[in-house]
């Protein structure tokens, strides 16, 4: 649907841009509070158009709800509207279901979304100006940015030269791998969406290479039938449950985000680097184990284009060099959040948001240096920590603004 010119609208109060799962969770809680909200994006196109067909989701469906005022707009909700039991945590979620749940979220929580792309936001005055791609300009006092993690693909410059020839691209860059069938693929990475990207290569007809930095490949552990409450007690007390998986660090991290807030800086981003480290979910080793050629304790030095591909040169775990010669290069290299890669902020908005690293530092109620500006999802990560990379965040995170803009709003 797209926007209409508004000649001498009044301001909005607040403008969510982004409907994937944080921006739609976050505009149905401000709804929730009585806040009126217009909602810019197309609902879950990171989930379709970004995600290869036949991935899963990594969290289980017990943590894979988008959060609403009402628990109605749930997963297992959904399940019983397409006529289907709830299931369990031993069988993952569809990335094609779990992108028509956040459809079908929208409908009902969000209605009125509007499809069209915000290309520019400003400060003016008291608020911001905004910008539509098809020529709207207005402005609202408040503004949440949902704009998913795409804009963070994180590409090795010693892939630039094949980058620009074609031949080595980031997952984020495909919505289906089938097209490489027949071809030889080295996959750089060692995390879910590594293993998984190599996995669907390989049943898709393509030839994968695991290449990573890491000395071994890691695995969860499958719930015990598929509930978490039916583990052994001594079990539960020395790896407790947590949204995230077993574990008192996963449990902490998700448990008290709010309080992660207050780590110092380095110990913030030691534990968002090292906390969830790259790992595949359990559910992938059958896929993976014997099947897909992996190289480990190898870094890339070099990526060559040759008349076949590309040939790369892999420091090896004794120092010396290797070479695989490939005819693309798949980089599940992960996601770095840069404020200055979010052109669609002005250069001087984006100049007076405070940093942690390049990431925004946001206080309790997710908002910015910037008076009126919030981030979440993936950008809060560096503030709140891991949990926001997941489904499972986007209650705390609705939350939280809900209440940060309410309050901003009285002003």
């Amino acid at each position: 649907m797209a926007m209409t010119a508004r000649a001498g609208a009044s301001t909005t109060p607040v403008t969510v841009i982004g409907a994937g799962p944080y921006g739609l969770a976050a505009a149905a809680h401000l709804r929730g509070a009585g806040i009126p909200a217009r909602v810019l994006g197309e609902p879950m196109d990171t989930w379709r158009d970004h995600m290869p067909a036949g991935m899963y989701l990594k969290s289980t469906p017990s943590a894979s709800s988008i959060s609403a005022p009402r628990a109605a707009w749930g997963l297992a909700a959904f399940r019983a509207f397409e006529g289907r039991p709830p299931g369990d945590d031993l069988h993952p979620v569809p990335g094609g279901e779990f992108t028509r749940y956040g459809t079908w979220f929208a409908e009902q929580c969000v209605p009125d979304v509007e499809r069209v792309e915000v290309t520019g936001v400003a400060l003016d005055g008291r608020g911001f100006r905004l910008t539509s791609a098809d020529g709207e300009e207005f402005t609202s006092r408040a503004v949440v940015l949902a704009t998913g993690q795409t804009a963070y693909a994180y590409l090795p410059e010693v892939l630039a030269g094949p980058r620009d020839a074609g031949r080595a691209s980031h997952t984020a860059d495909h919505a289906d791998l089938s097209g490489f069938a027949g071809q030889r693929v080295a996959v750089l990475g060692a995390g879910q969406s590594a293993l998984e990207s190599a996995a669907l290569l390989r049943e898709a007809g393509a030839y994968p290479t695991v290449v990573a930095r890491a000395p071994r490949l890691l695995f969860g552990t499958p719930p015990a039938d598929g509930d978490p409450r039916t583990r052994p007690m001594a079990e539960r007390l020395v790896k407790p449950a947590s949204p995230l998986g077993p574990g008192w660090s996963l449990r902490s991290v998700s448990g008290a985000p709010g309080a992660y807030r207050h780590l110092p800086d380095r110990a913030r981003a030691r534990l968002l680097r090292t906390v969830l480290g790259p790992s595949g979910a359990w559910w992938l080793r059958e896929r993976v184990d014997g099947l897909v050629p992996v190289l480990l304790g190898r870094a890339v030095r070099a990526a060559d284009d040759t008349p076949d591909g590309v040939r790369l040169r892999l420091r090896g775990p004794d120092g010396s060099t290797e070479v695989l010669d490939v005819d693309h290069v798949l980089a599940a290299t992960g996601y770095h959040v840069d404020v200055d890669r979010l052109t669609l902020l002005d250069e001087p908005l984006r100049r007076a948001v405070r940093r942690i690293g390049r990431a925004p530092r946001l206080t309790g109620d997710f908002e910015s240096s910037v008076p009126g500006l919030y981030f979440t999802g993936l950008a809060a990560a560096a503030t709140f920590g891991p949990v926001l990379r997941f489904v499972c965040g986007t209650g705390f995170a609705a939350r939280r603004i809900g209440a940060g803009v309410a309050t901003r709003l009285r002003r």
